[in-house]
């Protein structure tokens, strides 16, 4: 006489009841595994440490460090001034350079040594990431520990590093001069140099939440996928990321401290002296008026999305893909009162990196948001 079954039990073509071993794992699985939790360990440390490096190089440009070192060293650079005449023809290369014949000719040696330790601490985490990702890579690749399809995308993330260390010294490089009235750093090329650090932080985040579930896990997941909320998510990290760009080109050239009224700009709708200067193209990067109120307007622009999205969230199957997006539409409603308060304090410094570190929450939480649309988590029915 046949027993019954209990319908969470697993039947075999056979009909006897069979019970899979503790950790037993798909073909996939088997085939994939590498060091996969090893390898998510050292991503998350990489991504941590990028996000040190945002705030930092915030930090470098709102104290006006970032052209202290005239050089680029990658690896002598590693050491700094370790005497008093190092230190003092270090101080020589900077008074050549324009910004310390117009704006710092006021700065002494120890005044000098403040900024030049701003610099130096952004380029040094940098060669810190990078020493970070080559030992992790290779440990990893030595002992075979990589899963399959991943060494083209864990090298994939030290090209891009080393790209920011080249794009990172093109940046200075053009505030580095002499006799051309330049005292600071190119606005476009630091919004390039700040764009790519939170494109490589998305990659690293991304990657990130594809190694915390087994392969198995996001096959199945991916049958589940939601392809308008995917897309709409898609379409937020677009409008994300140029926002940033544009908050890096008000960084750029301080716009953020010529008008500090809001919601009007000196008291109009749109800020005078728009189109001031020639060529006309050039007030779209420099100047200062158009460029604070194009961050402004796309701000507007990018929380109404943002609504949308989350609405459209809220409909999902699934309850972690509707925390996700709650989170997300807090965290972007967050940032646009900071930048408010950011424009209201004239982009003090406290204020204005907070912003920029909040800018990072709101780019991760769209990334888990778009993963998650992507990638949905199921709840089994004995949870349900």
């Amino acid at each position: 006489m046949s027993q019954k079954r209990s319908i969470f039990e697993d039947v075999s073509d056979s009909g006897d009841r069979q019970k899979a071993p503790a950790g037993a794992v798909g073909v996939i699985d088997r085939h994939r595994k590498g060091a996969r939790r090893g390898i998510r360990a050292w991503l998350a440390v990489l991504f941590a440490m990028v996000v040190v490096m945002i705030v930092v190089g915030g930090l470098t440009r709102l104290t006006d460090s970032g052209l202290s070192i005239t050089e680029w060293r990658p690896v002598t650079g590693a050491l700094p001034p370790m005497n008093e005449a190092a230190w003092q023809a270090e101080f020589e290369k900077y008074r050549q350079i324009d910004q310390w014949r117009i704006d710092n000719q006021w700065m002494q040696l120890a005044d000098f040594k403040e900024i030049y330790w701003w610099e130096w601490g952004h380029r040094q985490i940098g060669r810190v990431i990078g020493l970070v990702w080559a030992l992790g890579f290779a440990g990893f690749a030595l002992a075979r520990r990589l899963p399959a399809g991943w060494a083209a995308r864990l090298l994939f993330i030290g090209v891009l590093g080393g790209v920011q260390g080249a794009i990172g010294w093109w940046m200075v490089s053009s505030g580095v001069t002499s006799g051309q009235e330049v005292t600071s750093v190119a606005s476009y090329r630091l919004a390039v140099h700040l764009g790519l650090a939170f494109v490589i932080l998305g990659f690293i985040g991304w990657y990130i939440l594809l190694l915390g579930r087994p392969e198995r896990e996001l096959l199945q997941a991916r049958r589940g996928k939601e392809p308008r909320l995917f897309a709409l998510s898609t379409g937020l990290m677009h409008m994300a990321l140029l926002q940033i760009l544009l908050g890096a080109l008000v960084a750029g050239i301080d716009a953020g401290r010529s008008f500090v009224d809001w919601p009007l700009m000196a008291g109009q709708l749109f800020p005078p002296e728009a189109f001031s200067l020639t060529p006309g193209w050039i007030n779209f990067i420099e100047n200062a008026g158009l460029v604070q109120f194009m961050h402004r307007v796309w701000g507007y622009l990018l929380l109404a999305f943002a609504v949308a999205v989350w609405l459209a969230g809220r409909k999902s199957a699934h309850a972690a893909t509707r925390l996700a997006f709650n989170a997300l539409i807090a965290a972007v409603a967050l940032q646009l009162v900071l930048g408010i308060v950011t424009v209201l304090y004239a982009a003090q410094v406290h204020v204005a990196i907070t912003h920029q570190l909040v800018a990072v929450l709101v780019w991760s939480l769209i990334l888990r948001a778009r993963f998650l649309a992507h990638y949905p988590l199921k709840r089994s029915i004995r949870e349900g």
